[in-house]
């Protein structure tokens, strides 16, 4: 029993031939021919590397700009919750100006219905 891995590249495992080259033929291949062909399955194993980093960069950029707008969105929702607690405590002292107008005001007419009336008896 061996320790080391399969292949991932190629699904052999490590001390099995691999590509066109196997089985009785390997015996028969010349070493030129062997130095090709494992040439061949290493060119084979880059491409499938290169082909994965790149889909890992790929989705990196896009993991890159969806914390971005991520961030964007917080930074409006704080500015925009910021703007919402400035905009209740404005509409409160509104209410409360509203409320002491419309009391002075009932004072105020009250004032004058008891005038007139004084002058009217």
């Amino acid at each position: 029993m061996t320790d080391r891995m399969p292949n991932a590249f190629s699904g052999h495992e490590p001390d099995e031939p691999a590509g066109p080259a196997t089985g009785s033929m390997t015996g028969s291949m010349s070493p030129a021919d062997k130095i090709a062909a494992a040439t061949r399955r290493l060119a084979a194993a880059l491409d499938a590397m290169e082909s994965a980093v790149e889909r890992r960069r790929e989705y990196d950029r896009g993991s890159d700009e969806l914390a971005a707008r991520i961030q964007a969105l917080g930074i409006d929702r704080s500015r925009l919750a910021n703007e919402l607690d400035g905009t209740l405590v404005r509409s409160r002292e509104l209410e409360r100006t509203n409320r002491e107008i419309a009391e002075r005001l009932d004072v105020a007419i009250g004032t004058i219905r008891s005038v007139i009336e004084e002058d009217a008896s």
